[in-house]
């Protein structure tokens, strides 16, 4: 992803509702996913992201919106090449992250499976809290990571659990279309 300049934010509308991304210098900041109301996804933007001035998204983060929209249309696309500005991230978190943003579309990994892979293994609580407070919706997909057992755990986006199973049914179904050969070439950010 090229380099932004300044501070922003901007909203675009998505299968599932209005999104919002707010971006730094470095990176996006924060995604959003929709709230009850389009408001109250602007509202809860300006508050998390600390009130960014809302503005044309430049050139990567444009990128970045047509990746989200694909991938809630039902497209295999793949969002870890989006330059995400960690800065704010504590370091457990940041490494929770790092591995959950690496599960592939229409897949899900425990918990669990996740602080073993940062080398916690008894810590798939914590990781279940960094997930919660994940502020980069879609980009680090912690909707899917799954509780164990088959549950499926929390959501803090909102319509909570509803939305999770949302998105991993639209998720589920272009892994499907792509194992049968009838999806669309994936999208990638240079």
């Amino acid at each position: 992803m090229l380099a932004m300049q300044g501070y922003g934010a901007t909203f675009f509308e998505t299968p599932i509702g209005l999104c919002g991304l707010a971006w730094s210098g470095r990176g996006v900041t924060l995604a959003q996913l929709p709230e009850q109301t389009p408001e109250a996804t602007r509202a809860r933007v300006r508050q998390r992201a600390k009130s960014p001035r809302e503005r044309p998204p430049p050139p990567p983060i444009s990128d970045a919106i047509a990746c989200i929209r694909a991938l809630l249309r039902g497209g295999m696309i793949d969002l870890t090449t989006i330059a995400l500005d960690m800065d704010r991230i504590d370091e457990f978190d940041r490494r929770v992250y790092e591995v959950s943003r690496f599960i592939p579309c229409g897949e899900t990994r425990t918990y669990g499976a996740i602080a073993r892979a940062i080398g916690e293994p008894n810590a798939a609580r914590s990781v279940g809290q960094a997930l919660g407070r994940n502020p980069y919706a879609l980009i680090v997909p912690c909707h899917r990571v799954v509780a164990a057992g088959g549950k499926t755990g929390g959501f803090s986006a909102g319509g909570g659990v509803v939305t999770k199973l949302r998105i991993l049914d639209i998720e589920r179904g272009a892994a499907m279309r792509a194992d049968a050969g009838l999806d669309e070439p994936q999208l990638r950010l240079l």
